[in-house]
Parts: structure tokens; sequence; C-alpha cells
């Protein structure tokens, strides 16, 4: 028997594939890549190619996230510059003044390691592996989607061809998916001032994180000193990682919370059918749009809206907590509502957090609800006092709910009657996580 004859009809569509992805074909890679939102450059061409003939040798059943992060790196390394001395020694300063600032507004743990300060490439590759992991349900989901459409969308004759090459389909789709990622990411790096700017602990050590670069053009034409931008971002930086490490519980919760959402979330494959019969290969940005955009993501589940309603809830908790223990540290700062106002206004009209988790598993902030908890928390700090306020992060059950943000006044009357204690065998857990036991 010949070789040809003996071939799986799999083996016909991979050789069909490294045919199209080695150039020989007379299909245009460059339309590939526009579509995976790469310049049409020889070079952005070449790199994708590569990137799919390697997901084509992976013998895993996964996403290799690699793909990601050097595309990650290559995009924000474009405009990468390095972190000098003088920046150090400017943010070393600031960060001095921030601590004790803090010191004098909230009791929560200072931090156990010194802040760093990052390049836009430094900050794409520390910060992927959460991005992967919050990323990796919906991945999974597009590419096993990719794969159904595909099948039922082949000529008759390609019908044996894709039968057995499921495998190979999910790996292509997912090496997609990952570059789009490492897009997103690569342009999250030239916008994020800091770690916590995204809203969620992207560091798992709680180390605070500046990008000197990404501040400096934060600055820009707000007639604000430099000095006083650096400052407040510092302050609003250790406030936020001392959060993390204080209520030692929150980041896995808020990961967990965030990942199990994003596992929920189906492929609308309908859409998904109708751009492949509409698709117009000279045209690729409508297919690039619906993966990038959320469009092939479904109206939520009355399951998931709750599930989103709560995690929104906890996210709006963290920033406005971050929001008042600022404002109150920074009183002396000149320029320190100026400077708010400006990160609010960021925030509210899109900033990093919002365009990262709607791009990436549909998930948008409400700055309405963000203003909402700013505002329980500032009502709680003023009957209560800062050390009531914080010792609500101690354990889950004592941190408010939404009810809470919508009466802060029924929380504060709570409080001013003596906060409940949470159960003595999760406190006693908690003050060994927290090293206070024997």
């Amino acid at each position: 028997m010949s070789d040809d004859t003996s071939k799986e009809p799999e083996d016909d569509f991979r050789d069909m594939l490294r045919s199209f992805l080695e150039g020989n074909s007379e299909m245009d890679p460059a339309k590939l890549a526009s579509a995976a939102g790469l310049p049409s450059d020889p070079a952005a061409v070449q790199q994708l190619m590569q990137q799919l003939q390697n997901a084509m040798r992976t013998t895993g059943d996964g996403i290799d996230w690699q793909v990601a992060t050097k595309q990650a790196n290559e995009f924000a390394g474009q405009s990468s510059l390095s972190v000098t001395d003088a920046q150090r020694t400017e943010l070393d300063g600031a960060l001095h003044i921030a601590a004790l600032w803090l010191d004098e507004v909230t009791s929560v743990t200072e931090l156990a390691l010194p802040p760093v300060y990052l390049t836009r490439a430094q900050w794409t590759t520390q910060t992927m592996p959460v991005w992967s992991q919050l990323a990796e349900p919906v991945a999974l989901s597009i590419a096993d989607a990719l794969t159904a459409v595909l099948k039922d969308q082949a000529p008759e004759e390609m019908a044996g061809m894709l039968a057995g090459a499921s495998k190979l389909m999910r790996n292509l789709g997912g090496a997609l998916f990952a570059v789009q990622l490492g897009q997103v990411v690569g342009q999250l790096s030239t916008e994020v001032v800091s770690g916590g700017d995204i809203g969620i602990p992207l560091f798992e050590d709680q180390t605070a994180a500046l990008l000197p670069q990404n501040i400096a053009s934060f600055s820009e034409g707000l007639d604000i000193p430099l000095d006083q931008v650096q400052l407040y971002l510092a302050v609003r930086e250790l406030a936020h990682a001392r959060l993390f490490r204080h209520a030692k519980w929150l980041r896995l919760h808020l990961i967990t919370s965030i990942t199990e959402f994003a596992r929920g979330i189906r492929i609308d494959t309908e859409r998904l059918e109708e751009l492949a019969e509409g698709f117009d290969p000279s045209n690729p940005e409508e297919l690039r749009q619906a993966v990038v955009s959320g469009a092939l993501i479904p109206p939520k589940t009355e399951a998931q809206q709750h599930a989103l309603t709560r995690l929104e809830t906890m996210l709006a908790l963290v920033e406005g907590w971050v929001d008042v223990v600022t404002a109150q540290a920074t009183t002396r700062l000149p320029s320190s509502n100026a400077v708010a106002e400006t990160v609010r206004r960021r925030r509210a009209t899109g900033g990093p957090a919002e365009s990262a988790f709607s791009t990436l598993i549909g998930l948008e902030l409400r700055p309405r609800r963000l203003r909402e908890a700013a505002a329980m928390w500032q009502a709680v700090t003023d009957a209560a006092g800062s050390d009531v306020r914080d010792e609500l992060w101690s354990h889950p059950d004592l941190v408010p709910t939404a009810d809470d943000i919508d009466d802060p006044a029924a929380l504060v009357s709570r409080l001013q009657a003596g906060t409940p204690a949470p159960d003595e065998m999760d406190q006693a857990l908690e003050d060994l996580l927290r090293g206070e036991g024997e």
C-alpha cells in the first residue's frame, strides 16, 4: 500500500495547515495576522506563523501560555524604558512618606517586602500567570466552539479530515486566543501605573509595584507637579498592597470568584456560525473584534448574574476602601483632590481594569458601585473610626455586603451596637494564618 493511501484523513488536514503556515499556499498569512490583531509587516506575520506551527507540534491538550507572554513582552518591549537611578530615588522618597502617612490613618499591616519598580516588559512577565489563570476557561470555550463550528461549516469533502483533528484545532484556536491575550496585556502594560491599578492583586506576595515610565505619562498634561503625582499614586499602591496582606483570605477569594465566573461562560455558537458563513478573508476585522470584544459571549444566566453581582460588590469594596484611605492619608498633599479626580475620570471612562476584564471574561467594573462603596467606607470611618473600619476585613463573615453599600446607616448602627464575632473555629484559623497563634 502506498504512503498516500495509508495516510489518515487528519494527516491530510495537518499537511494542508502546515503548507499554509509555511507560506506554500494561495491563502494570505497576512490576513490571519490581521485577524489576530497583529501588524501586517513581514516580521509580525512570520512570528504568528511560527507560533501556530509550534501549536501544531504541541502534544498536550491545553493552551501554551508562553505564546501570550512572548507576545505581551514584544508588544511592551517596543516602548519599554528601563528604570533610571533618578526615578528610583524620587519614588523611594515618595514611598517613605506614603508609608508614614498611611500609618496615621490605618492599622492594616505594613508590607513584609520592599516595593519594586517595574518596566512595562517586566510587568507583563510577572503578571501573566494571573492573566492566563483568569482567561483560560474562556480561551478553552472559544477553542472548543471554533472546532465545533469549523466541523459543522466544513464542506462534505473535508469532513473526514476534520473528524480526527479536534485536538489540533483546539491547540490552534488556543494559540490564537493566547496571541490576543498577549496583545491585551501588552497594551495594558502601557497604561497601568502600579500593581493594584487593575483592582485585583496581580502579585502573589502582596508586593507593591510602581511603573515609573507610566506614572510620568499619567502626569503629562495635568498641570500638577510630578512629585505630587508620584506621592499620591504611591499612597494608593501601598494602601492596596497592605489591604491584601492584612486580609490574607481576600486574594484567593477574588481570584477563585473570577475564575469560577469565567468557567460558567459559554460561547454563542450561533453567532460564531454566522461569522463563519459570512467571513470575508479580505476583511478579517469582524472576526477579530468578535473574539476580543466579548461579542461571542451570550447574555448571562440568572446564576451568572448573581455571581457577577457578588464579585463586583467585592471589587467595589476593595477600591472604595483604597479611595477613602488614600484621601485620608493625602490631606497634606496640595494637589491630592486634583489627582484623585483624574483617577476617578480615568476609571469611569474605561480604564485598564474595565478593558481587561470585559475583553477576557466579560466582567466590567461599575463606577457607580465604586462611588457608593467609598461613601459607605467614609460613613463607617466617620462614625466608628478607622480601627473598626479596618477590622471588617479581618474575616470574610465581617465584610460589608451589597445591602450595606445601599444602606450604610444600618451598617453603622450594627457596628455601634457591637461588631459580632466570627465563629470561634474560623477565628482561631484566621489567627493562625496571621501568625498570632501559639
